[in-house]
């Protein structure tokens, strides 16, 4: 008897849905063995994090099945598309760790695909419709209602192949004409009721400038691609149930009389990532970013690609947030903390620990000497034992946090307070002996004395504390500005709050602007860093100790440092949420 491969079962017991599909395919030879899949955004504005779901569902299908997987852009509305789109979207995929092996355009196809509309109109299968598109929508019926059929359903093949030709010349005005598929007026799924296929858009098109004036809808556009391309797998998110007999259809207009069973895309459907308090529309994006209420696409509350790039999001962190929510075939809504999870699991053992006092008030030890200074050597990362380690120079004036003080403190307050004893991390034991005051009663100095035999790595450094405080040197440590970030919208479904406000008169930027969080962004200019940030990279992940997550903005100018929150050490808008 054979030896089991236990990797090979288990792995066989975590395949996702659509991966049991593909290997049952193969298993069949269906497309000669074949796995080929694309990921087709339209150039319309930056990824969000709805779209790292259907990349690593793309790239990664293909990657484990040794198939190709190709980047096309859905460029059929020129009106709304722009090369910086591109570009944006090529680094996004590579940033997220994933690398396509051709690019194409539906612009590829446009000859293509309008011979392929001749063809249906000489075939009797489409025509030329004059009726403005309310009207068509109107005209359509309901699920259980079958629709009207447009008075030019019947016009003669000659007349519409001529206006669909003089359509593409230009002659004819924007929304004054469309080419419909005629197909199924009282069909039970909507899509097959006569659906518009071709539009007139004279907008110049970023690749093909102005060469045409008709351009194809996604639902014609799309599964005619794909087969051109040779796409075996063709995935996309639950809108596009419904809309699958209609992608079959087409290829089977497209190919008819040809024998397409075993060769041929299949469209196959799996649920949207949804996060609570998130808005991942592309068009409302736009909105924040057009009216201000963001600092650009790559603002680090955006639920941008870019943007949770640039807050300091790891993309394994993202791959694996992606891994952990997996793929099914009804809606959910996720957990924002849970991807916040995610984040911390993976900075944990890639982030460099460092200190950085955001509140600061001046820490004197009074018996230590005046002009020593110590280096200490602080670890880099305790969870990675090849990071190594740098230098922290420690001396008689320090910056501290400020909340890490009080004068008078509760039974269980285990930081600096007169009387009590604490770790400086790195450094020393030292005792709080008191503390100056302003005029207006606030705290600007806080005394302690140290005892010079509890350095790190002397015998004396193992008495017992309770406490442990970061600290930077005054003398040696760099200024700082530091962004604290927090949930964009105030409300857990901010989508459907959304579609409420319009429903009851608000414009979509006025519905915005009652849900967003009004704290979202705080700026501490006040910060103090240790020096060894300024050697640093933008977007290099750092631990602050004991306060969070952080990653330097590339902003940073010499001189001055800009460092974003990424996450806190602890998930504490749970506790907040749930009080």
């Amino acid at each position: 008897m054979s030896e089991i491969n236990t990797n090979e079962v288990e792995s066989k017991k975590n395949l996702n849905f659509i991966e049991a599909i593909v290997e049952k395919d193969l298993a069949e030879g269906k497309n000669g063995g074949r796995v080929q899949t694309r990921f087709p955004p339209e150039p319309n504005g930056y990824l969000h994090i709805g779209h790292a779901k259907a990349i690593c569902l793309d790239f990664g299908i293909a990657e484990r099945h040794n198939g190709i997987c190709n980047l096309r852009f859905d460029d059929t509305n020129p009106v709304k598309e722009d090369v910086e789109y591109i570009d944006s979207i090529k680094e996004d995929i590579e940033w997220l760790g994933f690398h396509w092996n051709n690019i194409y355009y539906a612009s590829d196809y446009f000859q293509q695909l309008y011979d392929f509309a001749i063809q249906l109109i000489k075939e009797g299968k489409a025509y030329v419709d004059e009726q403005s598109s309310e009207l068509i929508a109107q005209q359509k019926g309901t699920p259980t209602q079958p629709g009207v059929e447009s008075p030019y359903r019947n016009r003669p093949i000659e007349e519409s192949l001529d206006l669909f030709q003089r359509m593409n010349a230009g002659e004819f005005e924007e929304g004054s004409m469309t080419l419909r598929a005629k197909i199924d007026m009282a069909n039970s799924n909507m899509h097959f009721r006569d659906p518009i296929i071709y539009r007139i858009l004279k907008t110049p098109h970023h690749r093909t400038g102005t060469h045409w004036k008709v351009y194809p809808m996604y639902d014609f556009a799309h599964g005619q691609s794909d087969y051109f391309e040779g796409v075996t797998h063709s995935l996309c998110t639950l809108e596009f149930v419904p809309h699958r007999p209609l992608y079959d259809l087409f290829i089977d207009w497209l190919k008819e009389g040809k024998d397409l069973d075993d060769n041929r895309p299949r469209q196959t459907e799996f649920n949207k990532l949804n996060l609570n308090y998130t808005l991942m529309s592309k068009r409302n994006l736009l909105t924040l970013v057009k009216e201000g209420l963001v600092n650009g696409w790559d603002d680090p509350r955006m639920p941008t690609l870019c943007g949770f790039r640039r807050r300091g999001y790891s993309p394994e962190s993202i791959r694996k947030f992606i891994d952990k929510i997996g793929y099914t075939t009804y809606d959910a809504l996720n957990e924002f903390s849970l991807l916040e999870s995610a984040v911390r699991e993976d900075l944990n053992v890639r982030a460099t620990r460092v200190s950085a006092v955001l509140d600061p008030v001046k820490l004197i030890i009074t018996n230590y000497p005046e002009g020593k200074v110590e280096e200490m050597e602080a670890i880099n990362n305790p969870e990675d034992e090849t990071a190594g380690s740098h230098i922290i120079e420690f001396s008689r004036e320090l910056w501290m946090e400020r909340e890490d003080f009080m004068e008078d403190a509760p039974k269980k307050f285990f930081r600096m307070t007169p009387g009590q004893e604490v770790r400086l991390k790195n450094a020393y034991i030292v005792k709080c002996t008191g503390c100056k005051k302003d005029e207006a009663g606030n705290v600007v100095e806080v005394y302690c004395e140290y005892d010079p035999n509890t350095r790190s790595g002397m015998p004396d450094s193992n008495r017992k504390v309770k406490g442990t405080l970061h600290w930077v040197s005054c003398a040696h440590c760099l200024p700082a500005e530091v962004r604290l970030y927090d949930r964009l919208w105030q409300v857990e479904n901010p989508r459907d709050e959304l579609a409420r406000l319009k429903e009851e008169g608000l414009s979509a930027l006025d519905a915005m602007k009652q849900m967003i969080n009004p704290d979202s962004l705080t700026v501490k200019t006040n910060c103090y860093v240790e020096k060894f940030l300024a050697e640093q990279k933008p977007l290099s992940y750092f631990q602050f100790q004991r306060i969070g997550y952080f990653n330097l903005d590339p902003d940073s100018k010499d001189g001055k440092l800009i460092f974003n929150r990424t996450v806190s050490l602890k998930d504490t808008w749970s506790k907040i949420k749930n009080k």
